[in-house]
């Protein structure tokens, strides 16, 4: 999946215009009756409507209040905030170095949080990628975003991220597609070390990790990797974009989705066993 960041932007200014649009006809208002009850023009609520003009936070709280449904204000407000922010363009970070992409505002949230949730469809995730993994890794996002070669810094970075790991209080669920294990980054070396490593993170008494086998029946696909922040946040990657996910409604649906998911992984020893079947492949 790819999303260029602006285009999406106005994608979801539409999105909230049509939204609005269904308060107001719901209340039975037309747009010139709406704006009189919200002390605007009626061109302006056309434009809202239409993504032309985004509205006001004050604009939101007198829509919901003419049309009886204040119980959407702060649906619609965690939408209007993540409109223009909710997309942090990679190659514009980049130009720092991955070490920016990488930075300080994730370890943050990453401190903050006391329960991760997360599925990843082709990659280990990074919290439990070996350094060998993640320069692998990185190294190619470098060269495709023609970012500063920071590698060691970045790998660094993502390092001191794993120190959460062994924080008191805090949880990981983390489920995998069996495809993850198998996508290479680096030589058989680098792979095997990386899933020695998944095999010790196991151990954890914080860590559940679950693994979807190729080939097993199931409820559902996800089209990409996300990352849920207790229930505040979520997270997700595109090849030229950081997606943040904070509308209640959304966020709830990708809560679901993780429940279902994790429904067709296997744990325990099922799960330690699909990861010592790719090891023996790599001895092949």
């Amino acid at each position: 999946m790819t999303t260029d960041p602006s285009s999406a932007a106005h994608d979801a200014r539409r999105a909230l215009g049509a939204r609005l649009r269904e308060l107001r006809t719901g209340a039975a208002l037309t747009i010139r009756e709406l704006g009189t009850a919200t002390g605007q023009h009626f061109t302006r609520v056309s434009k809202i409507e239409n993504g032309v003009q985004p509205p006001s936070d004050r604009d939101i709280w007198e829509w919901c209040k003419a049309c009886n449904a204040d119980d959407q204000v702060a649906d619609l407000l965690a939408t209007l905030h993540a409109v223009d922010t909710a997309y942090l363009e990679f190659r514009r970070e980049s130009r720092a170095g991955m070490k920016r992409v990488l930075g300080a505002h994730t370890l943050r949230r990453y401190e903050q949080t006391t329960v991760f949730r997360i599925y990843e469809h082709n990659v280990i995730p990074g919290l439990f990628q070996t350094s060998d993994y993640s320069a692998a890794m990185l190294s190619f996002w470098i060269r495709f975003l023609g970012a500063p070669n920071d590698v060691e810094e970045a790998v660094a970075v993502r390092i001191e991220r794993q120190r959460v790991l062994t924080r008191a209080g805090k949880r990981f669920a983390v489920v995998l597609e069996e495809q993850a294990l198998r996508t290479w980054f680096g030589t058989p070396e680098v792979q095997a070390g990386q899933l020695g490593r998944l095999l010790e993170l196991m151990t954890l008494p914080n860590v559940s990790l679950g693994i979807i086998p190729l080939m097993t029946e199931r409820e559902a696909v996800a089209s990409a990797g996300f990352w849920i922040f207790d229930d505040d946040l979520v997270a997700l990657e595109t090849p030229t974009a950081s997606i943040q996910v904070t509308r209640p409604a959304e966020r709830v649906q990708y809560i679901r989705m993780f429940d279902v998911l994790k429904h067709s992984a296997v744990y325990g020893r099922e799960a330690r066993a699909l990861i010592l079947a790719v090891l023996s492949e790599l001895d092949r």
